[in-house]
């Protein structure tokens, strides 16, 4: 039993020195969400402690960060956030591509999906009360402009997606 424990403490030690690498992009303001759209102070202020940590190339990573395996969870849950909505890429993605992640931005906040729960555990700054989900919700329903609407009419009929 005890040499089984020795071998544990060993692989956990070991596994400590195989780290994923952390995101820790230069933000380019022609692209960056914030940068482009101007939003008021608060509104600002919420997309950084409530959405960059996960949808950014700029998040801040607590102190548990450097610990296996808890840091791969993060890197792959980061990895996710941005494939879905990337905040510092937002200028470069097509308009309707930036319609549709508006679109989810503001389905999730009327359905309290994100933050992600697990996520405000540790970032109590990342809690939102419900007139700050209806700020985020109005800030990015003002950046819709239908061309998803319309993509997705022109992908259907084409028998792209259903």
């Amino acid at each position: 039993m005890k040499k089984s424990l020795y071998i544990l403490a060993a692989v956990i030690l070991l596994a400590q020195f195989i780290r994923p690498s952390k995101v820790d992009e230069p933000v380019d303001p022609a692209s960056d969400l914030i940068s482009l759209t101007k939003p008021t102070a608060e509104i600002a202020g919420l997309l950084r402690v409530a959405c960059y940590d996960c949808h950014s190339g700029q998040p801040r990573y607590p102190w548990y960060a450097n610990i296996t395996p808890v840091n791969w969870w993060l890197a792959h849950h980061i990895e996710d956030g941005r494939n879905h909505f990337d905040a510092t890429t937002w200028g470069t993605v097509p308009a309707y591509q930036r319609d549709h992640q508006a679109k989810d931005v503001m389905e999730m906040m009327e359905k309290k999906e994100m933050p992600l729960e697990s996520y405000t555990w540790t970032h109590t700054d990342a809690r939102l009360n419900d007139a700050q989900r209806q700020l985020l919700s109005d800030f990015f329903k003002a950046k819709r402009d239908g061309s998803w609407d319309i993509e997705k009419t022109r992908r259907k009929a084409a028998g792209e997606i259903k």
